[in-house]
């Protein structure tokens, strides 16, 4: 462990340098590509300054290969935090040394993990003039997240996708599948990224290839390729006064089903739906100008394959009588899901019947502490059912832990109380998110409610959490955000309950 320190604070005091780690080498320069990149960056206090200083490293081996410029690719970050915050306009730093520069000055802003306002935020700066934003080029959002979120993210980040921006996500943390793979740009295979923090030059080319792909200037391309649908993109060549765009879409083995569409001068993009799965198309897409001959331009798509549905199943907010049951993908081929649940063991059974459009529903009416088989069936319009089942497990009466406090000890040393939670309890487990060095985890027998909490840094935002350990899972656990206060000041403490 302390090797492995030694070696990450060795690359990250030479990326603060402006040195290369000597691994990596010279990069190829890419000047081909045109985009506006922006950074969503976890800045909140849910991030550890180790964390934070390996993501900035990422994000700058991420960029090192671009050309920066007013006809290439330009760059900001937006802080997540309470308030979001912009780190620098899009065309303020246009070469590789002043990007280079500019992350390395960027510092943690702490505050709470609001990204649906951040992305809201981005929505506004992505098309703003103000901002250093250009329109009618391609527009890329990396989102760096430990996984927590403490607003819907749900909303804004569907707009942003509706606007034409293409959405990154990269988890350093226990993230939602569910929710993160609705929240990227499809397929999310391509778009969504699961690494630890220490890991993230494993997927370094990879995600800046998928970019490029999106960058590449004046290509007719096509993205967010489903099994039945993809979306056309290409550079603004007309206007809505000079004429407008033909596109013709035929499969490439059957010619007879050729599909005609046509769209204004002013559009630059075009959802294309209602494909057959696996299948290659032929693309034209043919300006028709006023002003003077353009000549068309064609690709190839091939869709993916039909979804299967159920591919996963998840079992989430477990409660004493109730738990939420979540699947995915939910294709439009499924008209419907059937939950089947029931006790283990036993012979009971009990049904739920949901729209083929939702991807999660309440089971209630539950037994405390008790093992359930849920089986989610999915079933398709051809007639056709596909099945999968989890186990589930209810939560004890009673089982969250109350009345967490502190007491100051000494110097950088705080010591955590709670009252004990219900039920049969097998033990407590203490996680101490530090704002300055590397988060610990405590295990303690269930005799025990107190611990010692030390190497708290003076001045320093920390957030501690108590949970009971029961026999099926885990018991709600309670958090505090304890600050302690300046080496200059009186020794001593506040806390407050977080949200």
């Amino acid at each position: 462990m302390l090797a492995k320190t030694v070696l990450s604070l060795g690359l990250w005091l030479q990326f603060a340098a402006g040195q290369n780690t000597p691994k990596r080498g010279p990069q190829p320069s890419l000047s081909d590509s045109e985009g506006d990149l922006l950074f969503l960056l976890d800045s909140s206090g849910s991030v550890s300054y180790y964390e934070f200083s390996r993501v900035k490293e990422f994000i700058w081996d991420l960029m090192r290969p671009f050309t920066f410029g007013p006809n290439d690719v330009q760059t900001s970050i937006i802080h997540i935090s309470t308030t979001p915050t912009m780190e620098f306009p899009f065309d303020r730093y246009l070469s590789s040394g002043t990007v280079q520069q500019a992350i390395r000055d960027t510092q943690q802003l702490m505050g709470d993990t609001n990204t649906g306002k951040a992305l809201s935020y981005a929505k506004e700066k992505f098309f703003s003039d103000e901002a250093g934003a250009r329109p009618d080029v391609p527009k890329v959002l990396v989102w760096v997240t430990d996984g927590f979120s403490t607003d819907d993210i749900s909303e804004p980040m569907q707009l942003l996708k509706d606007m034409g921006v293409t959405v990154f996500i990269v988890s350093t943390g226990r993230g939602n599948y569910l929710e993160l793979s609705a929240a990227a740009s499809q397929p999310p295979e391509k778009h969504l990224h699961f690494v630890d923090v220490d890991d993230l030059p494993i997927i370094t080319k990879e995600l800046r290839d998928a970019i490029l792909d999106v960058m590449q200037a004046n290509r007719f391309r096509a993205v967010d390729i489903t099994a039945s649908s993809f979306r056309l993109m290409w550079p603004k060549l007309l206007s809505q006064e000079t004429g407008y765009y033909t596109l013709e879409y035929i499969p490439i083995d059957d010619p007879a089903r050729k599909r005609t569409k046509q769209v204004s001068g002013a559009h630059t993009n075009l959802m294309l739906s209602n494909l057959a799965p696996e299948t290659t198309y032929q693309v034209a897409l043919i300006p028709e100008s006023n002003v003077h001959y353009i000549p068309p331009q064609t690709t190839r798509v091939t869709t993916l394959a039909e979804e299967i549905s159920p591919a996963q199943v998840l079992i989430s907010e477990s409660k004493p009588h109730s738990f939420r049951v979540s699947w995915a993908p939910t294709p439009d081929s499924v008209i419907g899901y059937q939950i089947l649940y029931g006790p283990l063991p036993g012979d009971s059974v009990k049904l739920l019947e949901v729209d083929g459009k939702r991807n999660s529903t309440v089971v209630e009416n539950l037994a405390p502490n008790t093992t359930y088989l849920v089986t989610v069936t999915a079933i398709y319009k051809s007639g056709k059912e596909k099945s999968l089942s989890a186990k589930a497990c209810t939560q004890e009466e009673g089982s969250t832990v109350r009345r967490l406090r502190f007491e100051n000890m000494g110097p950088n040393t705080l010591k955590a109380s709670w009252d004990s939670a219900d039920g049969k309890v097998l033990g407590y487990r203490v996680r101490c998110r530090r704002q300055t060095g590397p988060s610990s985890l405590i295990s303690v027998s269930p005799q025990i409610h107190s611990v010692l909490l030390t190497d708290l840094v003076s001045g320093t935002t920390n957030k501690v959490c108590v949970k009971p350990m029961y026999k099926n899972q885990p018991g709600k656990g309670l958090c505090r955000t304890v600050h302690t206060q300046p080496a200059t000041e009186a020794q001593g403490y506040k806390h407050r309950q977080t949200a």
